[in-house]
């Protein structure tokens, strides 16, 4: 399995968990409904959790755009490598999706609620206010971007002289885990937390053409804001690194 590959599977693996515990509690008949934003925000921590693991050892497991985009501004991936590392995970979390509807299909068609049903795809804010719902999404993606800056170690040397992979998974699978269980807790009630582009762009895309019963729109007006306030707060995470790198020498 080569890095673009693990990029995949381990952003496939994300939403297809992240996302299919939204359809377990907010479709209706599911064995799940209504069981509330805790189970929402665990499994989303569980779902990165798994994709961590699958795709830590191989590629860093960045599974996210924003990490991408972050690490390389911090020089601490080269941007060669971006747009492959971004496209890999646009086609996982678009493939994740696509599985989450197969899956929950007839909860899908038994749902009335258009917008439950985008919310299984993607996010959207509790209050539409523009500038306070980009900002949410910048500080989440900021909390992201800066811990793993901060607490990970891009120098580690591993046997034979191999330098670790930097992304999600220098945090190991558990500790990031739980730090994206905490942005969803604390950080999460009014945008729904993206916090990653691909998370929400790849499944809207894919909501905008599936079948299903009771589908409303798929509110482009509003994706902008889940793609660019995340980049907006990694840019911002790797400055301040940048600056205190600077500074400390």
């Amino acid at each position: 399995m080569n890095e673009i590959v693990a990029e995949f599977i381990g952003t496939f693996l994300l939403i297809l968990l992240g996302n299919g515990v939204v359809a377990n509690v907010v479709l209706n008949d599911t064995k799940g409904h209504n069981s509330g934003w805790i189970v929402i925000s665990l499994g989303w921590g569980l779902g990165v959790f798994v994709g961590v693991a699958v795709a830590g050892p191989v590629s860093g497991a960045h599974i996210n755009p924003a990490v991408s985009i972050g690490l390389a501004a911090a020089g601490l991936f080269p941007w060669l490598k971006v747009l492959p590392f971004i496209l890999a995970q646009m086609m996982g979390a678009m493939t994740g999706a696509f599985t989450v509807w197969l899956f929950y299909r007839h909860h899908f068609n038994r749902t009335n609620d258009s917008a439950a049903q985008l919310g299984c795809f993607s996010t959207a804010p509790a209050i539409r206010k523009t500038g306070s719902n980009f900002i949410s999404e910048t500080i989440g993606t900021f909390v992201l971007i800066f811990v793993i800056l901060y607490i990970a170690e891009p120098s580690v040397a591993l046997d034979g002289g191999e330098e670790l992979k930097m992304g999600l998974g220098t945090l190991g699978a558990l500790p990031v885990a739980l730090l994206v269980t905490a942005i969803g807790l604390s950080l999460g009630g009014t945008t729904g937390y993206a916090i990653n582009p691909a998370r929400d762009l790849g499944p809207r895309i894919m909501h905008s053409f599936l079948p299903m019963d009771h589908k409303g729109s798929s509110d482009w007006p509003y994706a902008w804001i889940p793609v660019l306030g995340p980049f907006a707060g990694a840019l911002i995470a790797a400055a301040f690194f940048l600056l205190h790198s600077l500074i400390s020498t």
